[in-house]
This record gives C-alpha cells, sequence and structure tokens, in this order.
C-alpha cells in the first residue's frame, strides 16, 4: 500500500534508525513531488500521485510545527528527532533554508536535546543557501544508493539534470558532516536484474564513501511495499557483510533490515 504522508506535520512515528521522530513534510498532503522517481518508493510513482494543492508555506510549516512541539511537551511522546521527510525531497521547497531556520529555533525552545534531520537524494546540494543549511542541522541524512550512473537511472530515475560525479564532489564539501544512506535491494525491473548487493556495485560504491568520509552510513532494504512488485529485500547477511567492509575503513555504520 502507497504511504502519502499527512503535511505540514505527522507522526511521530518510531524510525528504524532514528527514534521517536515528528516528521516535517514540506509537500502538499495530497500527492508527491520529488526529483527522483525510485521504483522502491513507499510514496509510489510520481505519475500516479500528482498534487492538486500547493506546498505549505514557511509560516503555516512553523505555526503547525509549534503547536505540536506545545502538545507534546504538554502531554508526551518526548521527541528524539525532528525529521525532514515525507511526500518528495525537502529540499526542493523554495524557502528551505529559512525552514530549518524556524525549525531549529523551535527545537531549541521545545526539546533542546531532540535532533533536526533531513532525508535528502542530495539533487540540490549544490544550491549554496541549501547547502549551508544542511551544515546547520545535527543529522544531514544523504542519499548515494550506488555509482553506477546507468543504475540510477534506472532505480532512481532522476527528472531532471543529474551529475553523479559533481554530487560526489558536493559530498565531499560537506567535510564528514553528512551521513550517507544507501538503498540495497534485489529483484528487477522490465526483467533487468537491479541487484546491488554484489561487489559490482559495492565496492565502487565503497570507494566514493572513502572519499566523501561521512561520519556514518546508513544502509537499509525495502521495508514496505513497492510500486514494482518484482523487487525484494537484501539479506541480513549481504547487509551485515557491507557493513563490515565499512567498517573496515574506520567509518560508522549500520543496517536496517
Amino acid at each position: 500500500m502507497t504511504v502519502i504522508f499527512p503535511s505540514p506535520i505527522f507522526g511521530p512515528i518510531h524510525s528504524r534508525r532514528l527514534g521517536v521522530s515528528l516528521g516535517i513534510n514540506l509537500m502538499p498532503g495530497d500527492g508527491k513531488i520529488c526529483t527522483f522517481d525510485c521504483i522502491y518508493c513507499e510514496c509510489g510513482f510520481n505519475a500516479d500521485h500528482r498534487v492538486k494543492t500547493p506546498r505549505p508555506t514557511r509560516e503555516e510549516i512553523a505555526q503547525a510545527l509549534e503547536n505540536r512541539l506545545k502538545e507534546m511537551q504538554a502531554n508526551g511522546p518526548k521527541p528524539d528527532v525532528l525529521t525532514f521527510a515525507g511526500n518528495g525531497e525537502p529540499t526542493a521547497h523554495p524557502h528551505f533554508p529559512e525552514i530549518i531556520e524556524d525549525t531549529l529555533r523551535l527545537r531549541n525552545k521545545y526539546f533542546p536535546n531532540a535532533k533536526v534531520s533531513v532525508l535528502s537524494n542530495s539533487t540540490f546540494i549544490a544550491r549554496p543557501a541549501v547547502f549551508n543549511a544542511l551544515m546547520k542541522i545535527d543529522n544531514n541524512i544523504l542519499k548515494l544508493d550506488t555509482v553506477s550512473e546507468k543504475y540510477i537511472r534506472m532505480v532512481n530515475r532522476p527528472t531532471g539534470k543529474y551529475d553523479l560525479q559533481s554530487i560526489i564532489e558536493y559530498l565531499k564539501a560537506f567535510k564528514g558532516h553528512c551521513i550517507i544512506q544507501t538503498m540495497f535491494m534485489k529483484g528487477s525491473i522490465n526483467g533487468v536484474d537491479v541487484n546491488n548487493t554484489s561487489d559490482e556495485y559495492v565496492l565502487p560504491w565503497l570507494g566514493a564513501v572513502k572519499e566523501i568520509a561521512p561520519s556514518m552510513v546508513m544502509i537499509y532494504t525495502i521495508d514496505r511495499e513497492t510500486p514494482d512488485q518484482d523487487l525484494c529485500k537484501a539479506t541480513h547477511e549481504e547487509l551485515d557483510h557491507i557493513v563490515t567492509l565499512i567498517e573496515k575503513e574506520g567509518i560508522a555504520a549500520s543496517a536496517s533490515y
């Protein structure tokens, strides 16, 4: 079943990777807007979920967030993290940098120990205002599923201009202030194998991760129903093997099965 998240605030939910997470969705609540159209996205394909309403405004987001934080302060639960996620790419919002400033201010006011996380597909990190905003948050979680441009075009399916090498250079420019997030999976699309757990994909990817030198790598596999039905989970053993390879390079790593 496809997941379309409420907007602009949803949850809190229990995240496999982050704990008690209050979600901040900068996209409309009636569909999906994303610069990727991943075959494994729990929100479905872009074409199947066209939006009819506008994105929430900066003011609407700040007000809704403050109302929810006040309520959680009074009644619980206490959030571990405020997470920008939802129906598409959060950094695509035209006021993303200002929304980050508002969120940090409200976090400091209500739950100063909570972390602020952004789950991004990395497509806008070349924009100076986006890059600078991501430098200010606690968990700058950026996607890099592979270093095969062919694989990215088949699986992540960028909707606009996409330059893999440029994105890797910008990931390196964070100088460790980023967490790399990678989806490992198996199966096929239109009869073409999309298993990226083999050395053919893992070793070149690991080489790029070493150059990026992130604070951590989070690897995961399919957890919910995907829009393309011929996909399946990577095994515990495959993910554990990849974690071991990352840790041998002196980089912290976690796997979500």
